[in-house]
């Protein structure tokens, strides 16, 4: 089956929520933060820092907003609006704690003009918010892109999420269009203008980017909303440098509010719940896994009675894709303020964020480990050294992250919590973390035992220098007793004494060591005081002989 045998259903309301995470390269000063060196570009930077709810008297905090912070449990609160510390805080009374993400907002964009295919009349799109999200402590960003449209066939929406959303095509076909992709996207400024407009038939451009700098490019329509960010691997100037983190595929979220969604066919419901991974033109692979057991694997349908009365709402989750369908008609459901639509927008949208923020942070550690290990040369100390810095920074890096960012339980809500286990679960995020946790691990065992090998050596050469010295110093201290009172006889005699001193007293340590084994064992049955002293003279007279038997 093909896109065009699908239903013709509309799409009354459609949203979608794109994210786009990036790695931050390190600024190079360990002072400022990368939201800090944005929020000081001078003219022409169209990013401003958006205000907190909480501090800031300009923003109403109105119901929908209440409704989404008490959604979270308190440390999921503290992580997402920060916390008003108390006044009997000592030191710090009165000051507020900032929540660990910075929100920035760009100005300029206000639609967005698809052509899904070439001869296709072109779609438009509204342009919710544009805005890029920092966190504290961990090198990543998040680009989030939020769209919305009216009256839109089922079809469509469907062929839309699906090509809309990746920031490099894969390949070209033989008209040399990029294989996936829309065939063309601009942004529109306030006024109508074309701010830039997407380069995927651009195949020149990208292969040539790839054989230079062996890192794919990025399209000019997704270049253009992360200025001033430039791309890592590039030539062109710029303090703040991003690098991809995933493949190219942006996770999306989508709104579709459908009149009558159970007559929506499973083949609809399988195309729209797979969107991230099948093509609109493929035919259904039946044996699949994730097709045959597509309700049990991706579904969530505790508000689906698929009966008259409703509620009809499915929730469909894969991990990359998080996708809500529902009744037009039901006011519920449409409701911006109160209703799921509400809740989308904002609870839904920090559940689906959370979960890919996990995931980014972990492969930025790991990607981390990887250059750390590559650097590692176990001949060269100052590469040792090095190499010892950066696993030591990871593992502090880590621990903050474990004990500020990482959790399992984001809500005491039944359905959030649900949408938030099966969306971490689809993406790996446990095994990624364990996986990172086992690595940090490995790389400290291998620096604690290089440490111990390193320190036996030199216990071993001290042991050395200790026995040869205390040749000398006996011999001397032994002469030095006046035993024998020869300190006016002539230099010769003298010298005599002397040789004979440390051959006797080279005599005995050699005989010392020789017999070190058994010495040990000597001093072992003497300490054991679970014994008498005749036991223990017993015992080391029992081993002596049993060790003088040839």
């Amino acid at each position: 089956m093909h896109t065009k045998n699908l239903s013709g259903h509309i799409v009354r309301h459609f949203r979608e929520v794109l994210f786009w995470p990036v790695q931050l390269m390190p600024l190079g000063n360990g002072v400022q933060q990368h939201w800090e060196v944005l929020q000081q570009q001078g003219g022409g930077n169209q990013w401003r820092l958006l205000a907190s709810r909480f501090d800031s008297a300009a923003h109403s905090f109105e119901e929908r907003h209440y409704k989404e912070f008490v959604t979270f449990l308190p440390y999921v609160q503290r992580f997402l609006y920060g916390e008003s510390l108390g006044q009997r805080v000592p030191g710090i009374a009165g000051s507020r704690g900032g929540s660990a993400i910075r929100i920035f907002r760009r100005n300029g964009v206000a639609a967005l003009r698809l052509l899904l295919h070439e001869g296709e009349a072109p779609l438009t799109l509204a342009v919710e918010h544009v805005e890029l999200w920092f966190f504290d402590d961990i090198d990543v960003a998040f680009l989030k892109v939020e769209l919305s449209a009216a009256d839109l066939p089922f079809a469509q929406v469907n062929d839309l999420l699906y090509r809309f959303g990746r920031t490099y095509p894969t390949g070209w076909d033989k008209e040399g269009h990029g294989k996936h992709n829309v065939f063309r996207a601009e942004w529109l400024g306030p006024d109508g203008a074309v701010l830039a407009a997407s380069d995927s038939d651009n195949q020149k451009k990208f292969l040539e980017y790839t054989r230079k700098h062996r890192s794919p490019g990025i399209a000019v329509h997704w270049d253009y909303l992360l200025r001033p960010l430039v791309l890592d691997p590039s030539e062109e100037a710029g303090r703040l440098r991003y690098r991809q983190i995933e493949y190219h595929r942006m996770p999306l979220m989508a709104y579709l509010a459908v009149d009558n969604p159970r007559n929506i066919s499973r083949e609809e419901w399988l195309r729209l719940g797979l969107v991230a991974t099948l093509h609109p033109d493929e035919a259904l692979p039946s044996h699949d896994p994730d097709v045959a057991e597509f309700e049990q694997r991706y579904c969530y349908d505790r508000f689906w009675t698929d009966s008259e009365r409703g509620p009809n709402t499915r929730f469909i989750c894969s991990g990359r894709a998080f996708i809500v369908v529902g009744d037009s008609c039901a006011d519920y459901f449409c409701d911006s303020e109160r209703g799921l639509l509400a809740q989308f927008r904002h609870q839904y949208v920090l559940l689906f964020l959370v979960a890919h923020f996990h995931r980014a942070a972990l492969l930025v550690f790991s990607e981390r480990m990887v250059e750390a290990v590559h650097g590692l040369d176990i001949r060269a100390a100052q590469s040792i050294s090095r190499f010892r810095r950066k696993v030591y920074a990871g593992f502090e890096g880590f621990l903050r992250f474990t004990h500020r960012y990482w959790f399992h339980e984001l809500s005491e809500r039944p359905h959030v919590q649900a949408l938030y286990r099966l969306s971490s679960d689809h993406l790996g995020n446990d095994a990624l973390y364990h996986e990172i946790k086992d690595e940090l691990k490995d790389m400290s065992q291998y620096l604690d035992s290089n440490a111990q090998r390193q320190q036996s050596a030199t216990i071993v050469r001290l042991t050395v220098v200790t026995v040869f010295s205390m040749i000398g110093a006996v011999a001397t201290g032994l002469l030095g007793t006046n035993l024998i009172a020869e300190a006016d006889a002539p230099l010769m005699t003298r010298l005599a004494y002397l040789v004979t001193a440390v051959l006797l007293t080279t005599m005995f340590m050699l005989f010392a060591i020789l017999k070190s084994r058994q010495l040990s064992e000597v001093m072992d049955v003497l300490s054991d005081d679970q014994k008498t002293l005749f036991a223990r003279l017993g015992s080391i007279g029992k081993a002596w002989r049993r060790n003088l038997r040839p």
